[in-house]
């Protein structure tokens, strides 16, 4: 019989720093398997069971389910009022092998040896503990199978043309991100988190990739939602309350970020740190 969930541990508090504004969901809605875990979808079998933790509103989500039809996807989140969207997006697609369940990734409430695959995207630079995050991660992915992990790293975004306003902002971000108890920067350290987790060396995996806006149509995209979120998302009232911004700041930012969209230049690169982990 597979062991039962640990006991719950305790953490220091971490605080989702984005929220679940539209200017958000805008983006959490444009991922796809293809734009956001390109380097799992080699390693996926249709018979597949697939955890994937900080669904969301489920785009990402329903993809898997439609790569493993002979299998099963659950969604996990911690914010259960996003799951009524994930469940709407499965249902649009008919997709019939996918589920959504509240849960904690600290503290996975399945028995070990659950999941074939347990994926993870943008997630680990939210939590109060990586390190505990992936070993609950990989307590519960059967042997043989598959942790598979991308984060962006902040500190290595880069654009063009050099645009006022724009280093500000992702110098404020970072420090909000941080005193919410995350860490921006999380791509860079997915591999040694992972080591750290008691993976071994000869079992991971571990590459990059890019997102990278640099169309008329993907510009306005990109800098329009981040002038939304930088004034009206969860992440503003972050950096108001914790004295990391005022208003003004945040609305000098947000007109950067605009500035940036109308350069026919314009083009910015998000790079991602990746990991995949061989149970």
């Amino acid at each position: 019989m597979p062991s039962p969930s640990p006991a719950p541990q305790h953490h220091r508090a971490a605080v989702y720093t984005h929220g679940h504004h539209e200017s958000v969901l805008r983006s959490h809605t444009w991922r796809t398997a293809e734009n956001s875990a390109a380097y799992l979808l080699g390693s996926l079998r249709p018979h597949m069971e697939v955890l994937d933790i900080g669904c969301g509103p489920g785009t990402l989500t329903a993809d898997l389910a439609a790569l493993v039809p002979d299998g099963r996807v659950t969604g996990l989140d911690s914010a259960p009022e996003i799951l009524d969207r994930a469940r709407a997006t499965a249902g649009e697609r008919g997709l019939t092998n996918v589920r959504f369940v509240a849960g904690d990734v600290h503290s996975l409430d399945f028995p070990d040896d659950s999941f074939c695959v347990v994926h993870a995207h943008q997630v680990l630079q939210h939590v109060a503990d990586p390190v505990q995050a992936l070993r609950e991660m990989r307590r519960v992915t059967k042997p043989g199978g598959f942790v598979a992990v991308r984060d962006a790293d902040y500190a290595a975004m880069t654009w063009y043309p050099a645009t006022p306003g724009l280093d500000g902002w992702l110098q404020r971000y970072r420090r909000v991100a941080r005193a919410n108890g995350g860490e921006p920067d999380a791509g860079r350290r997915l591999h040694a988190w992972a080591r750290q987790a008691g993976f071994p060396a000869d079992g991971i995996t571990a590459t990059s990739s890019t997102w990278c806006y640099a169309t008329a149509d993907e510009r306005a995209w990109w800098s329009g939602l981040w002038a939304d979120r930088t004034l009206a998302s969860a992440y503003a009232r972050h950096a108001v309350d914790g004295g990391h911004a005022t208003e003004a700041e945040l609305a000098h930012s947000a007109a950067a970020w605009r500035a940036w969209g109308a350069e026919e230049d314009g083009w910015f690169s998000v790079l991602h740190g990746e990991i995949l982990c061989r149970v």
